[in-house]
C-alpha cells in the first residue's frame, strides 16, 4: 500500500536507480497521475521529464471496459477479443479513434506547447504511469515510442496487473515496478490517497522539467 503518488515515485526511483544520471535516458509520463510519479522518478535520476498521451477507447455503453486506445498521430491498439466478443463495429472504432486524436492534441498543446516530438534513436524511453491494470493505453504508449525509434524501452509502475505484467514482459525490454499480485480490481486500491490530478498539477510539474536536467 502506497501513501500517494508521492510515496510511489520515491519507492520506484529505487528500483530505478542504475539509471541515475543517465545521459541517453528520457522518461515519458502517462498524464495525468502518471506525472505525479514520473517528477519524483526524474528529480531523483537526474533525468529529462517528457509526456507521451494516449486514449483509451471505451466499448459502446460502457466507456470503463477498455478496448483500445490511441496514441499521437492516429495509431490505434486493439483488444481484438473483446471487439469480436462485443461485436464492435468498424465504424465505432474509426469515430472514437477521430475522436480521441482531437484530444491527443488538445492536450499536447496544453501540456507541453506542441504534438511534435524528436527522434529517441540511441535513447532509453521509460514509460511511467501511477499503476497498470489493463495496459492498454501504456501499450499504446509503447508503440508511439517504438515509431520514435528508441533503443530501449521500459515500464515502470508502482503496481502492475499480473496477468498485463506477463504481456508487458513480452512487450519491451524491461518492466520496473514494486508489486504485482491478486486480487487487482483497480489501480486506487494500492494508494490509501489516490485523488484526481487536475491539469494545473501536471503544467506545474513539466514546468519544473529544469529540476531534472
Amino acid at each position: 500500500m502506497f501513501k500517494d503518488r508521492i510515496d510511489a515515485g520515491k519507492r520506484l526511483s529505487q528500483v530505478l536507480e542504475k539509471y541515475k544520471n543517465a545521459g541517453n535516458a528520457v522518461v515519458f509520463a502517462i498524464p495525468r497521475g502518471g506525472v505525479v510519479v514520473a517528477r519524483v522518478v526524474c528529480d531523483y535520476l537526474n533525468i529529462p521529464l517528457d509526456i507521451v498521451v494516449a486514449r483509451k477507447i471505451g466499448a459502446p455503453f460502457n466507456e470503463e471496459l477498455a478496448i483500445g486506445a490511441v496514441v499521437p498521430g492516429g495509431r490505434i491498439i486493439l483488444n481484438e477479443d473483446a471487439v469480436t466478443i462485443l461485436r464492435v463495429s468498424e465504424g465505432y472504432i474509426e469515430k472514437q479513434r477521430q475522436r480521441k486524436i482531437e484530444e491527443i492534441k488538445r492536450r499536447l498543446e496544453k501540456y507541453r506547447g506542441s504534438d511534435a516530438y524528436g527522434n529517441l534513436e540511441g535513447k532509453t524511453a521509460i514509460i511511467v504511469d501511477d499503476g497498470i491494470a489493463t495496459g492498454y493505453t501504456v501499450k499504446a504508449a509503447v508503440e508511439f515510442v517504438r515509431s520514435l525509434n528508441a533503443g530501449r524501452i521500459i515500464v515502470a509502475a508502482p503496481v502492475i496487473a499480473p496477468d498485463t505484467l506477463r504481456e508487458l514482459q513480452d512487450l519491451v525490454d524491461e518492466v520496473a515496478y514494486i508489486y504485482s499480485g491478486e486480487p487487482f480490481y483497480a489501480v486506487g486500491q494500492f494508494y490509501r490517497e489516490f485523488p484526481q490530478v487536475q491539469d494545473d498539477e501536471v503544467l506545474t510539474m513539466l514546468k519544473n522539467e529544469s529540476k531534472g536536467e
